[in-house]
C-alpha cells in the first residue's frame, strides 16, 4: 500500500464539509513544525490510528546557521475560546535574510542546505501551536527599505472561506520603527503583530493569534 496522504486506500475518506475542519487529516506532516531538526512536531498522532500515522518521515537536515528559536502560542475565536482544529503555516526568510526561492536571487547572500523556511503545524486541543526554527534576518521591503525581521503566518480554520495572512515581528526586533509594512498599521493594533520572550524559556516567543474580538489581530490582504 503507498504511503501517501493522497492514498484513498490509506484514508478512504472525504471530507463532509467545504472548509474544515479536517486540517488534522491529510495536510499537516510529521516535523512539519520542526524546521530545524528531525522531531514528529506539527501533526497530531492522537487523532489518527496508528496505522495511518506513517506518513512523511522528517528528513535529514545540513547545516543550517543562526539562533534557533522556538515560537509558541494559541488560536482564540471571537469569544475568546480556543480553536483545537485549525493549521498555522509559517514562511521566512534564513539567518542571513535570504528566502529559499527562485525568487530570491541575492546570491551574495548563503543559503542553508537544510533550512527551506515553510513550515505547517496543527493546533492542539488548546488551541496551542509550536515551531522550531531560526531568527530570521532582515530583507528588502519597498523602494530602498529595509523590513525587520519577521514570520509570514497564514491561518487556515474552520468558516474561514480563504486563508488569513498575517505576520508576526519580534519586541524589540532591529528595524521595527521602519518597518514599512509594520507602518500600515495603526500604532493602537501593532501589539497584535509582535511576539514576546517567554519568561524561563530562552529562545521562546510567544504569539497569540486572535480571529475576531477584542485585540483581534491584524490581518492583511493578499
Amino acid at each position: 500500500m503507498a504511503q501517501d496522504n493522497q492514498s484513498p486506500e490509506l484514508f478512504g475518506q472525504t471530507p463532509w464539509q467545504t472548509v474544515g475542519p479536517f486540517f488534522h487529516y491529510g495536510l499537516p506532516w510529521k516535523g512539519g513544525a520542526d524546521l530545524t531538526g528531525r522531531s514528529d512536531l506539527g501533526a497530531r498522532p492522537e487523532l489518527m490510528p496508528d496505522e495511518n500515522y506513517v506518513l512523511a518521515e522528517p528528513r535529514e537536515r545540513g547545516a543550517i546557521a543562526g539562533q534557533k528559536i522556538e515560537i509558541v502560542g494559541q488560536v482564540f475565536d471571537a469569544a475568546g475560546a480556543p480553536v483545537p482544529d485549525a493549521m498555522i503555516e509559517i514562511w521566512q526568510a534564513n539567518a542571513a535574510g535570504r528566502y529559499d526561492s527562485p525568487a530570491d536571487d541575492r546570491g551574495e547572500l548563503a543559503l542553508d542546505e537544510g533550512f527551506t523556511g515553510f513550515g505547517r503545524a496543527s493546533t492542539g486541543d488548546d488551541g496551542g501551536f509550536r515551531f522550531r526554527t531560526v531568527l530570521p534576518g532582515r530583507v528588502p521591503g519597498p523602494g530602498n527599505s529595509q523590513q525587520a525581521p519577521h514570520i509570514a503566518i497564514g491561518v487556515f480554520g474552520r468558516g474561514l472561506i480563504k486563508r488569513l495572512v498575517t505576520r508576526l515581528y519580534f519586541e524589540g526586533g532591529p528595524g521595527n520603527d521602519e518597518d514599512p509594512i509594520l507602518a500600515l498599521v495603526p500604532a493602537a493594533r501593532r501589539a497584535t503583530l509582535i511576539a514576546r520572550p517567554v519568561e524561563g524559556e530562552p529562545q521562546t516567543w510567544r504569539f497569540d493569534i486572535r480571529l475576531q474580538g477584542e485585540h483581534e489581530t491584524v490581518f492583511f490582504d493578499c
